[in-house]
């Protein structure tokens, strides 16, 4: 049976007592009932995996007793996807859970032209990261920042392959059909598509447009098509 599994993002690197953030204590006591010398793990979302064991079961300050520590290494790709925040702010999250569960390895939103407004919940947004991370067990946590500007990324944008995925008529090669590296960005637009100016500033900025198949896709189906495509292919 799976130890009981946490973020905590100050593990310290050393076996040694440790106390619990109180929304972590107050889960492992009044939640699952853990008592003092059940076991739980712990990870940092930096590749961190400590197991401990409570030594102090108390609602808002549980005290554990570090005994292993591993390092997992980061995957050898680098998956991104830049993608518009959504007006339906419950799609965006499912979106954020979904990739988060996959494993991209960073997930940055993109403010566009056609972006409609709405506000950026950051810290729900990391919580639900976050907790798409426990769920599917993994150590490492994608990279989320604060959104910026479309043209602010591209600007910027290192990836070895970056693509784009658009909804004009214009020459695009279906995603599976293209070599790809293990570093790749691809940048999803909002519901009203990327502008012309848009597409044609990232075409200038080497971006290589990109089919996701024969249908439209909203937003968040077409950012887990992609993250799904792209991981397949570079695995």
């Amino acid at each position: 049976m799976q130890l009981p599994y946490f973020y905590e993002e100050n593990i310290p690197i050393s076996k040694t007592l440790y106390t619990l953030s109180a929304d972590t204590s107050k889960h492992c006591t009044q939640v699952l009932r853990m008592k003092t010398g059940d076991k739980l793990q712990l990870t940092n979302g930096l590749g961190v995996l400590a197991t401990a064991t409570i030594t102090a079961a108390q609602k808002n300050n549980t005290v554990v007793q570090i005994e292993d520590i591993e390092h997992k290494e980061a995957n050898h790709h680098t998956i991104t996807i830049a993608i518009s925040p959504l007006k339906n702010a419950t799609r965006l999250e499912w979106f954020l859970e979904k990739a988060t569960e996959i494993g991209v390895y960073g997930i940055q939103l993109i403010i566009c032209e056609r972006t409609e407004k709405q506000f950026i919940k950051l810290n729900r947004y990391k919580g639900i990261i976050i907790a798409a991370m426990l769920q599917s067990r993994q150590t490492w946590m994608p990279v989320f920042l604060e959104p910026i500007k479309f043209n602010n990324f591209i600007d910027n944008d290192i990836a070895e392959n970056k693509l784009i995925a658009h909804c004009m008529n214009d020459d695009k090669q279906h995603i599976n059909t293209k070599i790809l590296s293990n570093s790749c960005s691809i940048l999803i637009g909002p519901e009203g598509d990327f502008s012309p100016k848009e597409i044609e500033d990232a075409l200038q900025k080497q971006y290589y447009p990109v089919s996701l198949g024969d249908t439209r896709l909203r937003t968040e189906t077409a950012g887990i098509v992609a993250a799904t495509l792209i991981k397949n292919k570079i695995i």
